[in-house]
């Protein structure tokens, strides 16, 4: 696995194996309905949904080459035992601000 190659305009670019390139997009899409669900969960106190999703993501993520998915997965998991709505906040707007600036790479 490459890390993480952030140019100068923000962008995160990450290198994935060809052969995931029909599967990735998905992934990444259910990524993005997370932080809807995320932010829905802390409304309604929903911390095991939270932590569920985190464990999740932790396991996913580096198998399909997003080891930063999988380190905000594993903090999500851990914040949402706590019960730690501001750590849950942060993780969120951390997973959104990664996959706004994400571009993917097949090579």
């Amino acid at each position: 696995m490459q890390p993480l190659d952030i140019n100068a305009t923000g962008r995160i670019t990450v290198t994935i194996d060809p052969e995931l390139q029909e599967i990735v997009p998905i992934f990444l899409g259910n990524r993005r309905k997370d932080i809807q669900t995320f932010r829905a969960c802390l409304i309604n106190q929903d911390f095991d949904t939270i932590r569920t999703l985190g464990h999740r993501m932790k396991g996913d993520g580096g198998g399909y080459g997003f080891q930063a998915i999988s380190d905000i997965g594993g903090a999500m998991e851990l914040a949402a035992g706590r019960h730690d709505q501001p750590a849950i906040e942060r993780l969120t707007t951390q997973l959104e601000d990664f996959l706004s600036r994400l571009t993917v790479v097949y090579q």
